[in-house]
């Protein structure tokens, strides 16, 4: 049997996973990172991105919106301040929420802050984009 890590991810709201895993595979803000056990530690930011967790059964992924990753040897602690599991995202919402970004980006609608408007749609849109690529995932796992 491979040997394993302890993953705890959590946010303010809850622990929305926490389980015995064979490899993490999360996107810092310094790029991305795969976490096996035995790994140096290590702290760092995580960006806007789904988490990708293997295990023996295949992969998990989660929606990731950014937050922070503590590695120690035998344990990876994710502090995020979204987190979502496939079965909590609502494609509906994701679909628009992503359409809507894109209109304020090309210009289609226009606010009193520009720039801070700006980087609110930029911010919108990745997470749009994250969430739509979570549930796409396992929409092809399911074919």
């Amino acid at each position: 049997m491979a040997k394993k890590i302890r993953l705890d991810v959590v946010t303010p709201e809850k622990v929305a996973f926490s389980k015995e895993v064979n490899m993490v595979i999360a996107r810092t803000t310094a790029g991305d990172v795969g976490i096996l056990p035995g790994h140096a530690p290590l702290v760092g930011t995580l960006g806007i991105w789904p988490l990708r967790i293997m295990e023996e059964e295949g992969e998990t992924q989660l929606s990731l919106m950014g937050g922070f990753i503590e590695v120690q040897p035998d344990k990876i602690t994710i502090l995020g301040g979204t987190v979502e599991l496939v079965e909590e995202i609502d494609v509906a919402r994701a679909e628009a929420a992503k359409e809507r970004a894109q209109r304020r980006l090309k210009g289609d609608v226009v606010a009193a802050d520009t720039v801070t408007d700006e980087l609110r749609a930029e911010i919108a849109l990745k997470r749009a984009i994250v969430r739509l690529k979570v549930y796409e995932f396992y929409q092809q796992r399911r074919r």
